[in-house]
């Protein structure tokens, strides 16, 4: 059996595989292990299994071989450049996400978009179909296939089909001005079992599926007839984690304890260092956050050195006219309060739109007294649980944005609402001027839900939800 015929008990699908192109030095193709959330969560729940992940390499062409790193057997999914700019650029960052995202900004609709992404679902599909073995478990994730599950189950009914979404699923207000409605809740309905960050996701699906296609819910099912009989689809609240003993257990090294230190006295050694970690996008409330901060510096409550910001913005979605817009407002609200308040050796704020690697952002972490999580709307943010993780000296303070999936968890950080700027910069003082024993009680009940709560509990509640489907319906229905 050639490599490209190899099938799997256990396979995972999402937009892109763990892994982005680079070339070495000697000018041969290397694969580096992208640093996003799904990437991190799901690396420790693949590791040890014999499974594959079905994904986009991130570039223009053909899908090329599969291939395996780490440990790991991944199946690459070609797009064309069309493709790209219409199925990932167009329908799911430029439809989708503003959808998903209580229309932070306006939603673009094009009939060609949406073409482009059902064939790519219907490829997806295709693969998944050829990857998976019989009666193997195959876990999709994410908006970007939400066709997915009803395409692969025309093509392969003998498999056990989940499907999870990492961002949040709108009202049924908002998810029916999409044209293509019926059409995503028929492709999720072909899942056995959906997972959603919070029950409110949940519900807001099941919502939609009765009032916008007739379906018949119960509780937290979807009752489907089908070419091949009466189904149950199953769709629940599962907020995802992170890796807390690796995490914690990098945190602790010497190595990032250091690099801790070494950052603080770069800038100063400030009293207190403020830390933002983003994605550059509209969700995430970094104008909020930096209009606040500038109120603050305005107004004389901080100043530097004695208080300095660090903003790390991933670069994200460039070709994308919001995300550009974006980038240039927020990079012009950066120089503007940098020119105003910065001192000679002391920048109010250290912009640094890059992405980092998990020891960098360790050491962030560790070195910052206050953690900003101000997102306007977001699935979950797995940043805030970072921060947790590596506060392994139960100090530091997260205020975290009431409108974050994590908000419901994390119950013991700063929470606020982020588009109160007045009530925000109260939040950021309060977590500054909060004496060390209140802000280590806090810390102490944040890791202890993190612990407990981790991504191994996270995919070993959601696989034990999918073993189970499909429950039949009850006599009376």
């Amino acid at each position: 059996m050639s490599e490209a015929d190899e099938t799997f008990d256990f396979v995972i699908a999402a937009n892109r595989l763990p892994v982005d192109r680079t070339e070495g030095p000697d000018g041969q193709i290397e694969w580096k292990r992208s640093p996003g959330g799904l990437v991190t969560a799901m690396d420790s729940v693949m590791r040890g299994r014999d499974g594959a992940w079905v994904g986009w390499t991130g570039e223009a062409g053909e899908a090329g071989e599969p291939f395996d790193d780490s440990g790991m057997h991944l199946h690459p999914v070609g797009l064309s450049a069309e493709e790209i700019r219409d199925y990932y650029e167009g329908f799911s960052n430029d439809t989708l996400w503003p959808i998903y995202h209580d229309v932070i900004v306006p939603a673009t609709f094009h009939r060609r978009w949406w073409v482009a992404y059902e064939r790519v679902n219907q490829r997806f599909a295709e693969e998944l179909a050829k990857v998976a073995a019989q009666g193997a478990i195959v876990w999709v994730h994410d908006y970007q296939l939400q066709l997915v599950p009803a395409l692969l189950r025309e093509l392969r009914p003998d498999v056990r089909i989940g499907w999870f979404n990492h961002i949040p699923f709108p009202p049924v207000e908002l998810f029916a001005q999409l044209p293509w409605r019926d059409r995503i809740i028929e492709g999720l309905t072909g899942a056995d079992y959906l997972g959603f960050q919070r029950e409110d996701d949940a519900w807001n699906f099941l919502r939609a599926a009765r009032q916008l296609t007739g379906l018949k819910t119960k509780n937290d099912t979807v009752i489907v007839d089908g070419p091949s009989g009466r189904r149950v689809v199953r769709a629940s609240g599962l907020p995802i984690s992170v890796d807390f003993e690796n995490l914690d257990a990098l945190a602790r090294s010497p190595q990032v304890q250091e690099r801790a230190r070494e950052i603080r006295e770069s800038l100063g050694d400030p009293r207190v260092l403020m830390l933002g970690v983003d994605r550059l996008d509209y969700t995430k409330g970094i104008r909020h956050r930096l209009k606040a901060y500038g109120e603050l510096l305005a107004q004389g409550d901080i100043a530097p050195p004695d208080v300095a910001l660090i903003q790390v913005a991933v670069p994200s979605r460039e070709r994308v006219e919001a995300y550009k817009h974006l980038k240039e407002e927020i990079e012009g609200t950066v120089g503007q309060i940098n020119g105003d308040y910065s001192t000679v050796g002391a920048s109010a704020v250290q912009y640094l739109h890059q992405s980092f690697d998990r020891a960098e952002m360790a050491a962030m972490y560790q070195a910052a007294d206050v953690m900003l999580v101000t997102p306007l709307r977001d699935g979950m943010n797995l940043v805030a649980k970072e921060y947790v993780t590596c506060r392994h000296d139960e100090r530091g303070a997260l205020v975290l944005s009431e409108f974050t999936g994590a908000a419901q968890e994390l119950s013991e950080s700063y929470l606020h609402n982020p588009h109160d700027i007045q009530g925000l910069k109260r939040t950021i003082i309060r977590a500054i001027q909060d004496s060390e024993e209140e802000k280590g009680r806090r810390m102490t009940a944040l890791r202890k839900v993190v612990r407990e709560h981790d991504v191994q509990s996270w995919a070993a509640r959601f696989l034990a939800s999918l073993e189970a489907a499909p429950a039949r319906p009850d006599d009376d229905d």
